[in-house]
This record gives C-alpha cells, structure tokens and sequence, in this order.
C-alpha cells in the first residue's frame, strides 16, 4: 500500500517550505536522484545507462556504503555527478536522538570529504584535469525514509546542509509495484524541475531496471535534459 503520494502535493510543500521538493524552473530539466548506495553492480549499471543518455544526476549515498566502496563511490564523482548525504546508517531520525542523528551524518560528511581529499592527491590521472573539487558543494541532504525531527533538520540546516526531499517517487523499491506501475509513476508525474526519486539498490533493482532506460528515453525524445542538483 502507498501510503506516500507518488506525487508530492502542493499543499505539502506550502506547509514544509524549509525543505527542497523541485527546481523552480520553465526550462525543460529533470532531477534524478538515487538513495541508498554505491552498491556494486547496480551503481555501476545506473552510471552506464546514465553514460548513454549523457545525463547528469545527485547520489544520496549511505556512509556505510561508501567505506565498503570506496572506488565505486569516487568513480560516482568522476563521472561528473553530484553526491548527497544519505547518513551513515541509513537511520530513520524519529527513532533516534538528535545527537546520534548528526554524528551518523557528521560521520559520512567525514567519509565523503575524506574520499575527496583522495581524488584531488590523484594528481596524475587526466581524468581530473577539469575537475575543481574545492569548489563542489557536497553539503546536500536527505533523510532516510523522509523522516526526521523538526530539531534534526534545523541543526542540519544549522550546519549548512540543504535538505532535498523530492516531488515523484518512483516507488521502486517496493515489490508490490510492478515494473510498469513504476515507469508510469515517473512518465505521468514529472514535469519541469522535478526532483525524482530512484534507488540504486539491490532491493529495487528489478523495477530500477526496467524503469530507468525508459524514462531516459521518454523524456528525452521529449527535448528534456537531466541534470544534477547543486
């Protein structure tokens, strides 16, 4: 059962405007986002088709995730996308403190800066040359599940983080969805500036399969391009 709308309405960005839903833009632009990894495999295969549409997108990446691979995660950056902090632990805020919220964050913002660090010493790799990380601004959030405290987030925003949510879930992480129902929950829904809401995750990989070749081709034979937030 889909208890959140696949579409966020908008009395609900009126009543939680702190928070980013989409871009407020007339230009043809979509937003892809995907939670949840770099998981092997299937990180690697949403950057190839991303590769053929030459589509940019944001990764909400779990910390965990990203000391377990470390490569993928950079090769993520390499190729020209933008990464956002998804917790270390994948915690859902209602259910924790406040102060172990923002150390799990704190710690993947180390893990992400760290990682960083790595790829500017890489001095001699020619993929780099146009690359100016100390420019990049990584401090983009969301909470896992969409859920958190009201004092979570403003310690959050405290620190600077940008707190993305979305304005179309895909829904392809749940099973009871098929592959269809979830390629339609994107194509009928998006429009300019939506943010979208995929996982590159083992647990929604059947639809994310299906869905996303498609939805790059729908909305690019359409005149849209894919960009990543910033």
């Amino acid at each position: 059962m889909q208890i959140i709308p696949v579409k966020t309405p908008g009395i609900v960005k009126l009543v939680f405007p702190n928070f980013i839903w989409n871009i407020n833009t007339k230009n043809k632009e979509l937003y892809l986002t995907f939670d949840d990894g770099p998981t092997p495999e299937i990180t690697d295969w949403v950057l190839s088709t991303l590769d053929v549409y030459n589509a940019k997108a944001t990764f909400f990446c779990i910390g965990n995730n990203i000391e377990k691979h470390p490569e993928l995660f950079q090769t993520i950056i390499l190729k020209g996308h933008t990464i956002g902090n998804h917790t270390y632990n994948h915690l859902k805020g209602w259910k924790h403190k406040t102060k172990d919220y923002l150390d799990d964050v704190i710690k993947t913002e180390e893990l992400i800066n760290s990682q960083i660090q790595l790829l500017n010493s890489k001095t001699q790799n020619t993929q780099l040359d146009n690359l100016e990380f100390e420019h990049w601004n990584f401090k983009i959030f969301r909470p896992p599940y969409g859920k958190f405290k009201s004092k979570q987030r403003k310690q959050l925003q405290d620190l600077g983080y940008k707190i993305v949510l979305w304005d179309v879930l895909s829904y392809d992480w749940d099973k009871a969805v098929s592959e269809d129902a979830c390629l339609q929950n994107v194509t009928s829904t998006a429009k300019e500036g939506s943010i979208i809401v995929f996982h590159d995750s083992l647990k929604a990989s059947r639809n994310l399969k299906h869905a996303l070749p498609k939805v790059l081709d729908y909305f690019s034979t359409r005149g849209f391009v894919f960009k990543s937030l910033n």
